[in-house]
């Protein structure tokens, strides 16, 4: 069958997915719903066979009905003909742990001190307990998942942070290699992977979320890398919660940096979208993860669901 790469002008005007985005299936009629899927045939088209890396984390984990959301919304993802790619943290999980352990839990520059304990917890929690949570959720909505770490088949190679004589078994990722996510996205399934990596010699570290997800997207060639947050956006003026921007080039973003417009927590996440840019990911969005569906919002919406970065 022949698809055509355009929606056909003489289809009548629809409503717009993100109008009814609070909607529930009860509420849109089976008229409403089939304009939907029309709407967003073009999108589907678009980035059919591409491949998406989600990092997932923020409000988006903590909330059961958040969770599910995004869990619906990759699963629809990867039948609809995208390969998604799954990076997660865990640090409510973290800190439950570390609590029921008695082990305190310090942050310096918003990053985890991480003593060879409380790294021990870490992989604990992020590969056996939140990593394989998340595969079966996606198995049960009926997608299939791999769970894997950082260190699975070298997947990811770790180095100590520059400030390791501060923060402990903190990490960077010293490089990638995709070897084992290509037949895993050529069958359709979906990798899912814990941000903790090894070094060469054997010793793991804890790796920020973020940062694994920009270096898996720009190793992968990925289309589009998404990170979940807490925030709306990229704002024009932090206090004002409408002044998202909605659409930004590089140039654009580290001006607003150098300005002081961007600051605090989201300057790592723009430096990790910059960076996977610079590597050939074509686009880098960092979307409210509060927002119900707000990946699908996204990907199959001309509105987005919060800022998208261009290289």
């Amino acid at each position: 069958m022949f698809c055509p790469t355009k929606p056909s002008p003489i289809l009548p005007k629809i409503p717009k997915l993100s109008s009814i985005r609070s909607s529930s299936a009860g509420g849109v009629s089976s008229g409403g719903r089939v304009d939907v899927l029309v709407e967003a045939l073009p999108f589907i088209q678009k980035f059919h066979g591409k491949t998406v890396v989600v990092k997932y984390g923020g409000a988006a984990m903590k909330s059961a009905e958040l969770q599910g959301s995004v869990i619906k919304d990759l699963v629809l993802l990867s039948c609809v003909g995208l390969r998604p790619v799954f990076v997660h943290g865990g640090g409510p999980a973290i800190n439950s742990w570390l609590s029921r352990l008695n082990i305190p839990s310090t942050f310096l520059d918003g990053l985890r001190v991480t003593d060879p304990s409380t790294m021990e917890v870490v992989e604990m929690v992020l590969v056996g307990n939140v990593n394989k949570r998340l595969v079966s959720l996606i198995n049960s909505s009926g997608a299939t998942a791999v769970g894997l770490s950082g260190s699975d088949a070298r997947l990811l190679t770790a180095r100590p942070s520059p400030n390791s004589h501060h923060l402990g078994l903190v990490g960077e990722v010293a490089s990638v290699d995709p070897t084992i996510l290509r037949p895993l996205l050529s069958n359709r399934l979906i990798p899912v992977i814990a941000s903790v990596a090894s070094d060469p010699s054997g010793q793991s570290y804890n790796i920020n979320a973020d940062t694994v997800a920009g270096e898996v997207a720009a190793a992968l060639g990925a289309e589009k890398l998404i990170l979940l947050t807490d925030v709306a956006g990229i704002l024009a003026d932090v206090d004002d919660a409408g002044s998202l921007v909605r659409e930004i080039d590089i140039k654009g973003v580290k001006r607003m940096v150098a300005e002081g417009a961007v600051a605090g927590g989201m300057i790592p996440k723009v430096n990790c979208c910059v960076r996977a840019l610079a590597q050939g990911v074509r686009t880098a969005s960092i979307i409210d993860g509060r927002v119900p569906h707000s990946l699908l919002l996204e990907i199959l919406t001309d509105e987005g669901a919060g800022t998208m970065i261009r290289g």
